[in-house]
């Protein structure tokens, strides 16, 4: 049984070690894809089912100043520029000020348009709700991979130094 057991640590280890090194360069490589992806919708009409809430929230922040059209390409091109950003792992720092500033039009149709997230608010978001509130995992995926910036890293154990090879997410 202690084999056993020895052997599960050295594979769990193992396991950890490789999470340490490789999760945050996944995590901002599925980000980049997430946000290229649905920024690249957005350049396409009728593709993007968040245009319209989008479009209306852009109105509502501007007070109508910026036209729709225009509207539409300005977030379609943040976003997409957010997500090559995280793909290449450049210029992170501006990266992430843009996220926040993205995310921060993202999140006020919840309180905007109440009645258009919530069937019952605040406990029951409708698929519009629900889109918009599981940018809470970008928004901590990206708190993440903004730890990581100054040559922050993951370590498989507590009190461990990462390799150097490490950080290189």
């Amino acid at each position: 049984m202690a084999q056993l057991a020895a052997r599960f640590d050295r594979v769990d280890r193992n396991i950890v070690r490789w999470l340490a090194r490789y999760s945050v360069t996944l995590l901002r490589i599925g980000m980049g894809v997430v946000f290229v992806w649905f920024g690249a919708l957005k350049f396409f009409p009728g593709l993007s089912p968040a245009t319209d809430l989008a479009l209306r929230t852009i109105d509502a922040l501007t007070f109508g100043l910026v036209p729709p059209n225009i509207a539409i390409i300005l977030l379609a091109t943040l976003e997409t520029v957010i997500g090559l950003g995280f793909l290449t792992g450049k210029f992170m720092r501006v990266i992430l000020a843009l996220l926040v500033f993205q995310m921060a039009g993202t999140v006020t149709p919840l309180i905007l348009f109440p009645s258009e997230t919530f069937t019952i608010f605040p406990i029951a978001p409708t698929l519009e709700g629900q889109y918009i509130i599981k940018n809470l995992v970008l928004i901590a995926g990206a708190l993440v991979i903004g730890a990581t910036v100054r040559g922050g890293q993951l370590v498989p154990e507590p009190g461990q130094v990462a390799e150097p090879a490490a950080r290189a997410g």
